[in-house]
């Protein structure tokens, strides 16, 4: 009896060995990150009864918000579908007592229910004309919430912080919050059924109650038995999702994997495509055993449902017959009351499986709306003061970064300067901080320690809006978007509209020309091999298109702004990539500032000031003619470059950076090393 009244456990279900060798281990949500896990699991059927109020209150809202119209109709089409259900059974009672408790001929008897059938059949048009009116407006609502709904998750997820992207719990919400707004369509209809079902079972509850009180409880004990057995199944069917949605995502991995482009060569020469097809299969079987356990659970679950609903009806009839040989109901009373049963039974149970419905699809709306909630708090802020239109420099004094899964300090202390008009390089090891530096430059992240400066103004209290406005980016990983190539230039600012002649001088500057003519429709050519008649690009020529794009945010920039151009050139042979960097040190202009990132020490040689990053902190600074002097850490990482192309005896290694802290870089382009 435990193993279907107690409360639900999941079976934890075998875990293939593929998951072991290639993720380490089962994936599995623990749940304790879901804060509604125990109020859904222990749900019985008479809280899903009491909760139903709440969860059709809020989808009415959405509805109501997204056309008041086509609410209203399906509520008026709902209500006389009601009152032609008790109407109609009204008319059943009329044919069954000139049917069974008339006098006279069989003509006579058929003369007198003529007028009930007539009503009868009637009734039946009138009802499916609601019917398919409710459909056709429940048919407009359910896309328009859905929409709404997913309106709502791609703005939320858009509008966080960096840090919550970076988040493992938050990137764990965001994958079940997907599936609110589907739930949340599919909740218009079962509140729609729902309402239906309300309606009806009043107004056979009402019949029978006029025929008969003693069979208003026979209705309960008939569809309680289908309800608890809908009920658990979903239950058993959310924790399964819930528990096994990142295998499934693991899966997907596998099969992208193997489908990508940019996996192909691989997956072929080193034979990675066979190897993960079997671990595939192996974490399919395991998958399929879940799948079986369900089915089996379901099974058994709805065949004790079946034998307890059939044992209520059986008492049903009993109490009827007992009823008729003792004199106290007549057989045409009978006769309507066993319509009137049956139709109450079905309506009864309709609703309480429509209510495990919503309670059901509630679960993963709800998730949605705590998903909302949780963007909301962590989203950037609004509003603050105004970023002046000129400002001699920006600025960071002793700031400090820290990731929550790492031992150190990503920034540690770190002060420079960026004057305007200049162009300075950060140069450091792999992990030295060059990323989250350029990260804390542009805004995405904020300082926890220490003040970032736009002039004086601090951008902790500054329109962070703003501040993007002013940042342009170029990385060595930027987004290539599958639209034209006109727009993969104009999205650097994609508000301002742009013709072909417009962005000429962006393409120009880029050096895109001979790319962008040799493009089957020029600018106009989409650059998505996904999609029929489109055309890919090698990973030099996107990078041309890149530093366009950056060109054109640039140069529709007017007030003093910022450019963060991290390894531009790590695609391009030596002459375009000398090229390239000439382009991006002329894109230094009085309002604008330059800060390059690079491995390639002979791109920063010319910048005005350069930066030097150890283990977070920064370890030298200067130009190059004075880090060169200096023999420090910049000049044995510039001497190791150099010496791959010259018959060097020895290749140098970078020196020990000093500890002691360097002092705020104060003197502006011109300082010498701190060092």
């Amino acid at each position: 009896m435990k193993r279907f009244f107690g409360p639900l456990k999941m079976a934890e279900p075998q875990v293939s060995e593929a998951e072991r060798e290639l993720f380490g281990g089962p994936l599995r949500y623990d749940m304790g990150w879901s804060q509604h896990e125990h109020a859904t699991l222990d749900l019985t059927m008479v809280s899903a009864l009491r909760s139903m109020p709440a969860l059709v209150g809020a989808t009415l809202r959405m509805a109501w918000s997204a056309d008041r119209r086509a609410l209203l109709a399906v509520g008026v089409s709902e209500i006389g579908q009601g009152i032609a259900a008790a109407v109609g059974l009204l008319a059943v009672n009329s044919v069954m007592h000139a049917l069974l408790g008339g006098t006279g001929t069989a003509a006579d008897r058929l003369h007198a229910l003529l007028p009930g059938l007539s009503a009868a059949a009637g009734i039946a048009v009138a009802n499916s004309v609601l019917a398919a009116w409710s459909t056709s407006r429940a048919g407009r609502l359910e896309p328009l919430v859905e929409r709404i709904a997913t309106t709502q998750y791609l703005d939320a997820a858009a509008s966080v912080e960096l840090e919550a992207i970076d988040d493992p719990d938050f990137r764990r919400l965001v994958d079940i919050a997907q599936f609110g707004p589907a739930s949340a369509r599919r909740m218009i209809g079962s509140c729609v059924s729902a309402l239906n079902g309300i309606i009806s079972l009043i107004a056979t509850a009402g019949v029978l109650g006029v025929l008969d009180w003693t069979l208003l409880p026979m209705l309960v004990l008939i569809a309680a038995p289908r309800g608890w057995g809908a009920m658990r199944v979903a239950q058993e069917r959310y924790v399964s999702v819930m528990s096994w949605i990142e295998h499934v995502r693991a899966s997907r991995l596998i099969g992208n994997l193997l489908t990508e482009r940019t996996a192909a060569q691989e997956v072929r020469i080193h034979g990675v495509g066979a190897f993960l097809l079997s671990r595939y299969r192996r974490m399919a079987e395991s998958a399929e055993a879940e799948q079986e356990r369900l089915a089996s659970r379901k099974a058994l679950t709805e065949w004790v449902a079946a034998a307890l609903s059939g044992l209520a009806m059986a008492v049903t009839y009993g109490t009827m017959f007992w009823l008729i040989m003792s004199g106290r109901m007549s057989l045409a009373v009978a006769g309507t009351a066993v319509i009137a049963v049956r139709s109450g039974s079905a309506s009864l149970g309709a609703l309480v499986m429509n209510v495990n419905q919503l309670h059901e699809e509630s679960l993963y709306v709800r998730d949605h709306s705590r998903f909302l909630g949780q963007a909301a708090r962590r989203a950037i802020p609004e509003g603050g003061e105004a970023v002046p239109d000129r400002v001699e420099h920006i600025a960071l004094d002793k700031v400090t970064y820290s990731y929550p899964d790492r031992g150190r300090p990503a920034l540690d202390e770190v002060s420079l300067t960026l004057p305007m008009g200049a162009v300075t390089a950060v140069v450091g090891e792999n992990g030295s901080g060059k990323s989250t530096l350029m990260k804390v430059l542009s805004g995405l992240l904020l300082p926890q320690a220490g003040t970032l400066r736009w002039g004086d103004a601090d951008i902790a209290g500054l329109d962070r809006a703003q501040v993007f406005e002013r940042v342009a980016l170029l990385t060595q990983d930027f987004q290539r978007w599958p639209v034209t190539a006109a727009m993969n230039i104009r999205i650097g600012r994609p508000e301002h509209p742009a013709s072909a002649a417009d962005l000429q001088p962006s393409v120009d500057y880029a050096g895109a020309g001979p790319v962008i003519a040799r493009l089957p429709d020029g600018l106009q050519s989409l650059l998505a091999r996904m999609f029929r008649g489109a055309i890919e690009l090698s990973g030099g020529e996107w990078q041309k298109v890149g530093l366009a794009r950056t060109h054109w945010r640039s140069s529709t920039s007017r007030a003093d702004s910022l450019l963060i151009v991290d390894e531009p050139t790590s695609a391009l042979d030596p002459e375009a990539e000398i090229e390239a960097f000439d382009r991006i040190r002329r894109l230094a202009a009085p309002h604008r500032a330059v800060v390059l990132v690079t491995h390639r020490m002979s791109g920063v040689r010319h910048a005005e000031r350069i930066y030097v990053l150890h283990r977070g902190r920064l370890a030298e600074q200067g130009s190059h003619d004075e880090l060169m002097a200096a023999r420090g850490r910049y000049a044995a990482m510039f001497e190791a470059q150099a010496a791959q192309y010259a018959p060097a005896v020895r290749i140098p290694r970078p020196a020990s950076p000093v500890d002691s802290p360097i002092a705020p870089d104060s003197a502006g382009p011109g300082a010498g090393n701190t060092t």
